[in-house]
């Protein structure tokens, strides 16, 4: 069933991307993730530029753009091409895919689970990337960065509210007018819950 409109749990049209079963298949790898999160960021990039950043060879990204193309996630930025390179960027700048809603009778859980999965480990990569530029931050930035992790007992529909009130808070940021000293911040959020210990060993009799 799909979210009511006003719910902020819900897609906004005209700018959110609401993944479809194909887009989340093409998702499932880590890496084109990672070229999605550089694209939104930085703006349009040509392969070389993603090749560099990635430190992997030029087959590999263009493998992985075509992918990212065919699948309706970027798109060639004609006005930037040359005859010698392609640039390409993001069709939109929010990705949208809410597990608990199967659009139109599709989709199915693992597709969910191989795209949680994937962000994971984009966002784990994106993680020592930014651990990297620490040493690099600004006193003024560095001021207000934020590193926080709490554990809380919940249950599904109370993880879900929870959800609805962040979302809500951070859309009235998304949309500031942009002032000079603007520059993109990530903010990442992950609702998980921790992997299940083993049993008790027993002891010996």
């Amino acid at each position: 069933m799909a979210r009511e409109p006003g719910d902020p749990l819900a897609p906004q049209p005209g700018r959110d991307l609401v993944l479809d079963t194909a887009a989340l298949r093409v998702l499932a790898h880590p890496m084109r993730l990672s070229f999605l999160h550089y694209l939104r960021d930085h703006g349009p990039a040509t392969g070389r530029r993603l090749a560099a950043h990635f430190a992997l060879d030029s087959g590999a990204v263009s493998y992985h753009l075509r992918k990212l193309a065919a699948g309706g996630l970027i798109e060639e930025d004609v006005e930037r091409g040359t005859r010698r390179d392609r640039w390409w960027r993001v069709k939109a700048q929010v990705l949208y895919h809410d597990p608990a809603v199967v659009e139109n009778g599709e989709g199915e859980p693992e597709d969910s689970r191989a795209y949680l999965h994937s962000t994971l480990l984009a966002y784990g990569d994106a993680m020592r990337r930014y651990a990297a530029d620490v040493p690099h931050l600004s006193r003024d930035w560095l001021n207000v960065t934020m590193s926080s992790e709490r554990s809380l007992r919940l249950t599904p529909a109370q993880l879900t509210e929870l959800k609805r009130d962040l979302v809500a808070v951070i859309d009235r940021y998304r949309d500031l007018p942009e002032e000079p000293d603007a520059r993109p911040v990530s903010l990442h959020i992950h609702a998980l819950p921790p992997p299940e210990l083993p049993p008790e060993p027993r002891p010996r009799q």
